[in-house]
């Protein structure tokens, strides 16, 4: 199965996801996690003692083997200035990830710096297996308050962003020119625009190219139309905070879309949703435009072929504010429970900070978090990675802040977005009805 470039999953990875999220709350609260020992989180009341290295501590992440293999050599790099220190790698990919953490917490084994991800660094925070990271020694001063909000509850910093992305359009101007429709200016469209344009690129290319690929499977898109309207999909009291008009008209557009053909038949978006970036309408030139993390530019430039550029969304400039925003790509985050946690935030802050560090990682955990490093790697950057940091650093100015951390049980949204936009295609449900089946259910998840 394959991943996206910050770890989220494709359509089969989301459904195991979730189901793995339902297992490690399940693991969680069977384990009775209460606060480590180490004094640094979730219910310590002594101070830890003084560490004493040589000491080992325990890495773990997901990711392909150019992940694993970009790692060991920071590994080793870290490892060569602080000798003292063995860092052990524990890696999986995206699908074994989250059941094996699980395991490990429940079994009191939990990896000292674990990797987090957004939908799922509450269920863990809230078990109190993190340590609050700005009671260790790791340098934050580079990275900018918003972007370290995505990693805070109740004001305690229970995840370091390890690089940012952006959810955005990506368009190929090779098929609007044989199309004869013109670009969009990303600058001022809004969602009627988008509609129209992908409608007319259908029309002008022809049998066997689509204007767009579907947008409704993945909730950032639904988060971003609702900032534009002055809403937010999660409250920062973990609440859902979306209203079921906003919803209903998210789902309308694909309606829309299929009507005038901008996009495909259900049967066939259905397809291409699960075949991944590279197997969708771009990355096999058979559409102009797709909803996707920046991150993602250089898969779908290699597999379409094609020169690729990154839009805003539409809406920006329509609405009460923008509703675009930097996502963590995923987390440092330490174990409560480590008996070395100084050791642990130590290895934390090379991740972070050190300029070796980021030219061994690039983007392949998103655009380096810390602002110095990111400016320090531009040069070494491809082509296509250069045009995804100038669209993050075009769009800075706009973007008005992060949306709150996902609360517990908020991991299940995933399927929910997928299993009833599924239905709005196939028309068995109506927009309406699926934004109260939706906020119904995602209700319901967080509140179990």
């Amino acid at each position: 199965m394959s991943t996206t470039g910050n770890g989220l999953p494709t359509r089969r990875g989301k459904r195991l996801a979730a189901s793995a999220a339902g297992i490690a709350a399940v693991a969680l609260t069977l384990a009775g996690c209460g606060g480590g020992d180490s004094g640094v989180g979730g219910g310590g009341d002594e101070p830890a003692a003084a560490e004493e290295c040589p000491c080992e501590i325990r890495f773990s992440w997901w990711g392909s083997d150019t992940r694993h293999e970009s790692t060991q050599q920071i590994i080793d790099a870290f490892q060569a200035e602080n000798p003292d220190i063995t860092v052990v790698p524990d890696f999986t990919d995206w699908d074994g990830y989250w059941d094996k953490l699980a395991t490990s917490v429940a079994a009191g084994d939990t990896p000292d710096v674990i990797t987090q991800e957004e939908r799922y660094i509450s269920d863990y925070a809230t078990k109190n297996v993190l340590a609050d990271l700005s009671q260790l020694d790791v340098d934050t001063s580079k990275v900018d308050d918003g972007v370290l909000a995505g990693g805070q509850i109740e004001g305690a910093q229970y995840g370091i962003p390890t690089g940012i992305n952006a959810y955005a359009f990506v368009a190929d101007p090779a098929l609007f020119a044989d199309a004869g429709v013109e670009l969009p200016d990303d600058t001022t469209w809004t969602w009627d625009d988008y509609v129209t344009t992908a409608n007319a690129v259908s029309e002008g290319a022809g049998d066997g190219v689509w204007g767009t690929q579907d947008y409704g499977f993945n909730e950032a898109g639904l988060n971003v139309m609702a900032r534009q309207r002055g809403e937010t999909l999660f409250t920062p009291e973990g609440e859902l905070g979306v209203s079921e008009q906003t919803v209903a008209d998210f789902f309308q557009i694909s309606l829309d879309l299929m009507e005038g053909g901008g996009q495909p038949d259900a049967a066939r978006t259905v397809e291409y949703q699960a075949a991944g970036p590279e197997g969708g309408l771009l990355g096999t030139n058979q559409g102009a435009m797709g909803v996707w993390w920046t991150n993602q530019l250089g898969a779908l430039t290699d597999s379409s072929g094609h020169e690729l550029e990154l839009l805003r969304l539409p809406g920006e400039t329509e609405g009460e504010r923008t509703g675009m925003y930097y996502k963590p790509a995923m987390f440092y985050s330490v174990s409560a429970d480590t008996e070395y946690p100084e050791a642990s935030a130590k290895f934390v802050d090379f991740m972070l900070n050190s300029e070796e560090a980021a030219k061994i990682m690039l983007t392949d955990r998103g655009l380096p978090a810390n602002t110095e490093v990111r400016e320090a790697i531009l040069g070494d950057l491809s082509p296509t990675d250069q045009k995804m940091a100038d669209f993050m650093a075009d769009i800075e100015d706009e973007i008005v802040d992060t949306p709150p951390v996902p609360p517990h049980g908020s991991a299940e949204l995933a399927d929910i977005m997928e299993r009833v936009n599924t239905e709005v295609l196939f028309e068995r449900i109506t927009p309406e009805e699926a934004a109260t089946q939706l906020i119904d259910e995602v209700n319901a998840a967080i509140a179990g």
